[in-house]
């Protein structure tokens, strides 16, 4: 089991994590962040590739977190992961951010370079990533749900589907108003003669079944990007008689196993993954970040396997 440490050892002592065999210059900071299967394949990543250091987990609370980010180049850290609930203030944090971190508002990937702190965002790649493998589909060309749309991993997905130019996107929050504005934001990038308007292939519902239903058949790839699913007594964020067997559905949740959403969903004929495959590929757009290498894929892979075995 990798261990998890209080990143407020990063101010305290800021040899301490060199002083580690073998020493640890990465990490991945969260609270809560015990959970984390980051390390489990970063670790195998770092082994197979010949480098002797490790990857750690790092608690860190919203009073600490931008102080111990800060305290890395110090500690001889090569950089680090960001999740829940810091992705936001890591964008704050670092000097400097690439510009699709920008238009995302979160970072989730530091890299310290000559006493800099630089910031990425993985996910939307990640999720690029992920949905070639597990569905033979590219973005770009598939009609997109998204569930969760108000902010957080689902506005860095809701950048990268503009980005990339897909179909349709249709956002749904249970704030509408966020999801409304996001809308309104993204419109530009949906400007073309391919259907009436950016109206039509950019828009905005409530994530009531109501809302739901009237948008549900004009999408053919469905994503829960909202945290609803976490815990195996969630409700699904999309409603069982919603789903379809010509719908393909990706839940960016991974722990506890399949989640409400993924159950529905192939019980419905639809197929469906977890949000693991995402996991692996933003952690691997990580090592090559880091590294300026191509990430051991299948070493990662296999390790996370094994890890939720």
């Amino acid at each position: 089991m990798p261990d998890t440490y209080s990143a407020q050892a990063l101010l305290d002592d800021k040899d301490v994590f060199a002083k580690l065999t073998p020493p640890a210059k990465l990490g991945v900071f969260g609270d809560p962040v015990a959970h984390s299967k980051s390390p489990y394949f970063h670790n195998a990543a770092l082994k197979a590739s010949g480098l002797d250091l490790q990857y750690v987990r790092l608690h860190a609370d919203a009073e600490i977190f931008s102080q111990a980010v800060k305290a890395l180049p110090e500690a001889g850290f090569i950089g680090a992961n960001v999740t829940i609930p810091h992705k936001q203030a890591a964008l704050e944090a670092v000097d400097e951010a690439d510009d699709y971190a920008k238009q995302s508002g979160a970072v989730n990937t530091i890299l310290v370079q000559d006493g800099s702190l630089y910031g990425f965002n993985t996910d939307g790649p990640g999720l690029v990533r992920a949905i070639r493998e597990e569905f033979f589909v590219d973005l770009r060309d598939a009609r997109v749900l998204l569930l969760g749309a108000g902010g957080g991993a689902g506005r860095a997905i809701a950048v990268q589907c503009a980005l990339e130019g897909c179909e349709r996107l249709v956002l749904a929050n249970r704030t509408f108003e966020k999801a409304a504005a996001m809308a309104t934001e993204l419109g530009q990038y949906f400007r073309s003669d391919r259907l009436i308007g950016p109206a039509d292939r950019c828009v905005a519902v409530p994530q009531t079944p109501e809302g739901l239903r009237t948008e549900i058949g004009q999408v053919d790839l469905v994503i829960n990007a909202s945290s609803v699913g976490m815990k195996r007594t969630d409700p699904s964020p999309l409603p069982a008689a919603l789903l379809t067997a010509n719908l393909l559905v990706f839940d960016t949740v991974y722990s506890g196993g399949k989640s409400r959403l993924v159950e529905d969903a192939e019980a419905a004929g639809a197929r469906a993954c977890n949000g693991l495959p995402m996991l692996l590929h933003q952690g691997a757009l990580s090592f090559e970040i880091w590294f300026n290498r191509k990430a051991p894929l299948d070493v990662m892979r296999k390790a996370l396997l094994e890890s939720v075995a």
